[in-house]
């Protein structure tokens, strides 16, 4: 082997790891609906955590990924300990579907239809299918699906360019030597730890081991100790994830940790005694690819049977090892983690967007009622509202600004961008809300009061942006399309009634029935009731996916016969008199 073959065999492993990573990102979007949902399942049932993880991972291609996502859940509170363990073992077993499809290489037959199926025959045919989605295709599903294609093509020919490049070390006693060396388990453990750590991806290292078998100087005997230290090699990444979270979520990367340690040294044991006690010939053996891939899988399926029972004395041991403080924590609201599957951490932006909606809608409420009647526990309660909303507001933008940087699907990023317009009239309804409140208190601190017929036209504008703001929440909340579209009439109708109410508030000054005090604090009440509901159109609309906000969309919608019936009844329900 010269120094030609070393740059090839490290132009090939840098295409294998490129390929896998633009593989498992592509995979990821194109998968975003099918994450979210297998997420959507996670119960404390063991049976349906184990399956969830074994989902996720075969989805993405990388253990390391499906385990910081699970420390961010667990940091985010999405998820708890119990769920993440049983998670984390499903993970363990998903990991392995990469090293089967690589395990293809190693097929040699001089069968027409058994040699299609070497990956050498077919990956020609799939690079091109997938140039040609990515360049000719519009739709971003097609360019994903073309993404994958040429991504496993781009793998499989890094791990065929390796396997040719090391080919020749089967003629070299040092290498031979080498892997006698490995043949001592301990070693062989130490070995597959260290390689899976440096490169983060122990599917990765999995596949290098696969390139290395093609010389015949790889026995069972020390692949199978490899490949045992690889499962603990992983837990790096985890781990370093693990950083900077709550007490949850370093337990998360504990037991993905301590998993993998006790599962290795348990099945060492057993290993090294088969080994000792009745030297089965086949250890001997040069290993195959396919042989490799199944010690893969049989040693991760025998660790999750293994622990899988012994879960809830997992979570305990992890727990002794990391007490409760005294303190009580706090869960994250977002945590970055999420980001390795840009989906998931989409669907957590929607659900914090939701707790923000709720929020805003409950200080809107809150200053409605201190128009009414303003007291001070009331005013306290809607300003920390507020306060609460600009939190979100804040946490929300960086993290969707961040987010939108990430490789979304076409669906996903506009749901992102939708998002970032929703929290903006979000956090403008809970400031309308601090407004109504200042003018309840201001009315209070004056001893101003409004006339009769005031009180009542006031009574209707505030029921008629009562509902418009639940009415705009919970479409928003539900997805709820025909909800939205009802949004706009409503809407309509309290701009007229503002225009009503503003002209019978001149009509009573000039008859002198009200202050100019009063009529001050009147103009403002109208401003923000008015305002806040042009803010629930701007949430409608973003339900309905209407891309702008303007005077042209409303006169299109006047020509729409269902539109103009719900501006009736709305008129209808909300009249003067």
């Amino acid at each position: 082997m010269d120094i030609f073959d070393v740059l090839t065999m490290t132009g090939g492993l840098c295409l294998f790891l490129f390929g896998m990573d633009v593989m498992g990102q592509a995979l990821e979007r194109r998968a975003g609906e099918g994450l979210r949902a297998l997420l959507g399942r996670l119960t404390t049932n063991r049976l349906a955590g184990l399956l969830t993880g074994l989902g996720i991972t075969a989805l993405i291609q990388s253990s390391s990924a499906a385990t910081v996502m699970v420390v961010g859940f667990v940091n985010s509170g999405l998820m708890t300990l119990k769920q993440a363990i049983n998670v984390i073992m499903g993970a363990n077993i998903g990991t392995t579907v990469t090293a089967w499809l690589l395990s293809l290489a190693g097929i040699d037959s001089g069968n027409l239809f058994i040699r299609l199926l070497k990956p050498s025959s077919f990956t020609p045919i799939l690079a091109l299918i997938g140039i040609v989605l990515y360049l000719f295709c519009k739709g971003s599903k097609k360019r994903d699906t073309g993404t994958i294609l040429l991504g496993f093509a781009t793998l499989m020919f890094g791990m065929e360019t390796m396997s040719g490049a090391v080919s020749g070390l089967r003629e070299v006693p040092e290498f031979q030597s080498l892997f006698l060396l490995f043949q001592n388990p301990l070693l062989g453990v130490l070995a597959g730890a260290l390689l899976t750590a440096v490169i983060q991806s122990s599917s990765a290292s999995v596949g290098i081991l696969q390139a290395l078998a093609v010389t015949g100087q790889v026995s069972y005997a020390a692949a199978i100790p490899i490949i045992m230290g690889q499962n603990i090699g992983t837990c790096v990444t985890a781990v370093i994830s693990a950083v900077g979270t709550n007490k949850n979520a370093k337990r998360a990367a504990l037991v993905h940790l301590s998993f993998n340690v006790i599962g290795s040294a348990v099945w060492l044991a057993v290993f090294w005694g088969v080994k000792i006690g009745l030297s089965p010939a086949f250890l001997e053996y040069p290993a195959s690819l396919f042989g490799i891939a199944a010690a893969h899988t049989v040693f991760n399926v025998l660790c999750t049977l293994l622990l899988l029972p012994l879960s809830g004395w997992l979570e305990r041991l992890v727990v002794g090892l990391l007490p409760d403080d005294s303190e009580p924590e706090v869960q994250a609201e977002l945590d970055s983690r999420l980001m390795a599957a840009p989906s998931i951490a989409l669907e957590r932006c929607r659900e914090v967007a939701a707790d923000m909606a709720r929020t805003a809608g409950a200080a809107l409420k809150g200053g409605l009622s201190a128009v009414r009647d303003c007291s001070k526990e009331l005013s306290s309660s809607v300003r920390e509202k507020e306060r609460k909303t600009d939190h979100y507001e804040d946490i929300l933008g960086a993290y969707l600004v961040e987010l939108s940087g990430m490789p979304l699907s076409q669906e996903d990023s506009a749901q992102a961008a939708k998002l970032l317009k929703v929290i903006g009239d979000l956090e403008r309804i809970a400031d309308h809300a601090v407004n109504l409140v200042e003018s309840g208190e201001e009315m209070d601190r004056k001893d101003l009061r409004f006339t009769g017929a005031a009180r009542k036209e006031l009574e209707v504008l505030c029921a008629a942006v009562d509902e418009i703001l639940d009415t705009a929440l919970t479409s928003f909340l539900e997805n709820d399309r025909d909800l939205a579209a009802k949004v706009e009439p409503l809407e309509q109708v309290i701009d007229r009634l503002k225009e009503r109410l503003r002209t019978n508030h001149i009509l009573r000054l000039q008859q002198g029935g009200c202050t100019m005090d009063a009529g001050f604090v009147w103009s403002d009440l109208l401003t923000d009731l008015e305002r806040t509901a042009d803010h629930c159109s701007n949430i409608a609309e973003c339900v309905l996916d209407l891309e702008h906000h303007t005077v042209g969309l409303r006169q299109l919608r006047d020509s729409d016969e269902a539109f103009r019936q719900e501006f009736r009844v709305f008129a209808e329900k909300y009249t003067l008199g």
